[in-house]
């Protein structure tokens, strides 16, 4: 592990260290190999988010700590404590790999484990939006392929190239036929890479007699930073006056001497709004920017602050000579708890903790600005603010919009002690112009500004920490229209989309079972094959999640049944509460019971359980009583009474606690122990009675019940707004298409959702009345229960919707 976080510290350093991405991650892979529980792995993917966080963004945590001011070591163990958050998707390779690699090979097992990371760098939110393919730019042959699939397809190959040495050096003692394979594999993942760089930038466009004119940008960078404590020393106005007179003289010399054809500052250099005085003094200084930008002839464009209603934002000012304000750019992702707090987390409490926390706005997406020259000409450029650079959606926007060219505007004077934080940022942007094809033009405040063509090279640049005027020029038309800009960023999404295939397909063997004859003779000792052996605090931990992920769904049926109506009439909204307050508590409960699992059997008087290379013996005559959970959480399961009269120090989570008694019994051991007395053990008895069908199965439930009822909501929706059953598709294309479907999938899945939860607490509440009236009556009443509630999920929701559509279709 130490080995493979040392390789990745010398792969983010740059320079050759590239090569080392192919196989930095060998040596924490071998250490996977020898872990045969999911436990034992999923800690090793712990401890190796905790590695790769010190090794590659330890100077993240320096630059926190001294922002935060708490002192770069504190921030730095902030950091590191918080790794599994920061780079979760080593837990998800880790989990994927090890659930696919026991029913799979090896090749699909490297396959889903890379699917997963990239999944998971996908769904979850990044502060640094970082991938491993980012470590390939200082080659310029490798990195050209991110117009095909972005950083995320180049980290795919990465991983695939680390699976097949840690494959061949497995199979080293089978001969050298065994490790030929995997090692040609692993040797032409390169060598493809660098064949398709030499084809594409053989294809770029180049500087000629008969291209069109290039565009000639003057980038000012005026090495000045610390603005809060320049405010304090000297007035907001006085520092104000210095920062408007030195971006003013190095635009004199930008525009007289260097002919620059328009001129970009940096972000937030102007600290107030533009536009929207605040005072009289603010519009002066308006009044004198307006006038500079006049008497130089030129466009200028430059960080500033915009505010509506809503709030304030960072933004960026498009500013003509003669013309004045064309428009403001609202930066779309602000840097999170920084410059902004998402509103569900913002409150007097959060601001009195975190008292640096800002206030801006994130402005609504990519927006693309025309750049009037002095010439005549106008071209239409797409700027991107700090860390709207690392978001490659919005790159994709602008250019399906018509950019010809990219304007950056970064403030990276938190990097001033940290240069490789700036480096990195500044290959984060260069990607984007890979990606798009489009030329880039990146001022900052302090360093490193650059001006970077479309294969991602800087042509021209300043360093950290100096006062430069960096002046280039880069042709500038109509872009080759690449996979990525026809697609999106597309891998993380398809991974997710092999991800989920996989888990149908699993799920769909256990419900069409290939074997239909033994599985109806199964066996009460089969049944318990698989087990999760808990301590009483892990059965504590995943009763707390599951509970809170199941009282969540009952919570948002109340927010959306006595809400604003916000909820119901945002899908994304939906997706990410869904996914904040169920899926991942439910996972997490998921993952501890997997973390304990074991794998059960009744062998010659004694329960045995096995759990990797462990193996527990219990003497079946020292067990005196199976008895079942009062509570079915984190769900079924059962206590065993020792014939000391103590229960055994582990529950047994296990579906059908009366197959365990049953085989225990058939064995010599002790019967179900009967407690009438109990009306949460009758409770128990009443649940586990009645088997489920294959309509109350999650799939049919929850994956095809949905899916039956968004097309028909779909297609109307198609009609309706685009005049077709493929409107959509034929206006804007598959992709656009098919995210909308998925939307409405998504949308009907979650609502399908909730009214089975709804049903669920009725059942439940149904059956514990009946124990309360009638004990002897409660299993049947559960029976007609769990009837009632599918015909209500499979012929309700239907019938609702046809009244809808027949209200809808009613003129």
């Amino acid at each position: 592990m130490l080995a493979s976080a040392l390789l990745c510290w010398l792969y983010a350093r740059g320079g050759a260290g590239w090569l080392l991405g192919f196989v930095a991650l060998v040596p924490w892979l071998r250490t996977l190999a020898t872990e045969r529980s999911l436990a034992a792995g999923l800690l090793s993917g712990w401890a190796m988010s905790i590695a790769y966080t010190a090794a590659v963004f330890a100077w993240f945590g320096s630059a926190i700590g001294s922002y935060t001011q708490i002192g770069g070591a504190a921030g730095l163990a902030l950091l590191l404590l918080a790794a599994p958050l920061f780079q979760p998707q080593f837990l998800a390779f880790v989990l994927v790999r090890h659930v696919v690699g026991r029913h799979h090979g090896s090749a699909l097992r490297a396959l889903a484990g890379a699917a997963a990371w990239v999944a998971t760098e996908w769904l979850v939110p990044r502060l640094l939006g970082d991938t491993l393919g980012y470590g390939l730019y200082p080659s310029q042959l490798l990195r050209q392929a991110a117009d095909i699939g972005g950083a995320a397809g180049l980290t795919v190959l990465l991983l695939l190239a680390n699976e097949c040495i840690t494959m061949a050096i497995e199979r080293g003692r089978a001969g050298v036929r065994a490790v030929a394979l995997p090692l040609a594999m692993a040797a032409g993942l390169p060598l493809l890479l660098a064949g398709y760089g030499f084809h594409a930038l053989s294809q770029l466009p180049g500087e000629s007699p008969a291209a069109d004119k290039p565009l000639r940008l003057a980038l000012v960078q005026a090495n000045l930073t610390d603005y809060e404590r320049r405010r304090r020393e000297q007035g907001a106005g006085a520092v104000v006056r210095e920062v408007l007179d030195t971006h003013y003289a190095m635009s004199y010399d930008a525009v007289e001497r260097q002919h620059a054809d328009a001129v970009l500052w940096s972000e937030t250099v102007y600290p107030t709004t533009f536009g929207q005085p605040k005072s009289e003094a603010g519009a002066e200084f308006d009044r004198e920017i307006l006038a500079i930008v006049s008497a130089a002839g030129v466009p200028f464009v430059f960080g500033t602050y915009d505010r509506d209603e809503a709030g304030e934002y960072n933004a960026a000012a498009f500013v003509s000579p003669g013309t004045g304000l064309l428009g403001l750019y609202r930066k779309t992702r602000p840097f999170p708890m920084t410059e902004y707090v998402p509103a569900w987390l913002d409150g007097p409490t959060q601001r009195r903790w975190l008292p640096w926390a800002g206030s801006w706005r994130p402005g609504t997406g990519a927006r693309v600005f025309p750049l009037r020259l002095a010439d005549g000409r106008e071209i239409p450029v797409l700027p991107l603010i700090c860390l709207d650079d690392v978001d490659a959606d919005l790159a994709i926007a602008g250019a399906r919009q018509g950019a010809q060219a990219i304007l950056t505007m970064s403030n990276d004077s938190w990097f001033t002690d940290h240069a490789l934080g700036a480096e990195l940022h500044q290959a984060v942007a260069a990607f984007r112009s890979i990606e798009t094809r489009l030329p880039q033009f990146r001022v900052t405040t302090n360093g490193h500004s650059a001006i970077i063509d479309a294969g991602g090279s800087v042509i021209a640049g300043a360093r950290m920490g100096e006062r430069a005027l960096v002046v280039g020029a880069l042709p500038v038309g109509e872009a080759p229209r690449t996979l990525m800009v026809a697609w999106g960023d597309w891998v993380g999404r398809a991974a997710a989309v092999l991800l989920v295939l996989l888990a149908v397909t699993a799920a769909a063997r256990r419900w069409w079972p290939a074997d239909v004859q033994a599985t109806a003779t199964q066996t009460d000792a089969a049944i318990l094959s698989q087990v999760a052996v808990l301590p009483r605090s892990a059965r504590i931990a995943a009763a707390l999640l599951r509970a809170f992920a199941r009282g969540s769904l009952l919570w948002m049926v109340a927010a959306i049944l006595l809400g604003d109506g916000t909820l119901p009439s945002n899908t994304l909204a939906q997706i990410r509460t869904v996914a904040a307050l169920f899926l991942i508590p439910e996972a997490a409960a998921w993952c501890v019971l997997r973390a304990f699992a074991a794998g059960a059997g009744i062998e010659q008087g004694l329960l045995v359980l096995t759990r990797g290379r462990r193996r527990l013996e219990l003497p079946l005559r020292d067990i005196a009583a199976v008895e079942p959970w009062r509570l079915p959480l984190p769900g079924p399961g059962a206590w065993l009474r020792l014939v000391s009269g103590e229960r055994w120090h582990h529950g047994l989570a296990l579906d059908d606690p009366l197959a365990l008694a049953r085989a225990l019994a058939a064995d010599g051991g002790p019967r179900l122990r009967e407690i009438p007395a109990s009306r949460a053990a009758l409770y128990a008895r009443a649940r586990l009675a009645i088997g489920g069908g294959r309509l109350a199965s999650p799939l049919a439930k929850f994956v095809l019940l949905p899916l039956a009822l968004a097309v028909p909501a779909f297609r109307l929706h198609q009609h309706i707004a685009y005049g077709s059953s493929l409107g959509e598709y034929y206006s804007l294309g598959l992709l656009p298409f098919l995210k909308s479907f998925t939307l409405w999938w998504a949308a009907w899945a979650i609502g399908v959702v909730l009214c089975a939860a709804v049903l669920r607490t009725a059942i439940e509440t149904g059956t514990l009345v009946a124990l309360l009236l009638g004990p002897a009556r409660a299993t049947e009443i559960r029976r007609w229960l769990e009837r009632l509630g599918l015909v209500t999920l499979y012929l309700g929701l239907p019938g609702w919707l046809l009244l809808r559509l027949g209200h809808d279709l009613t003129p």
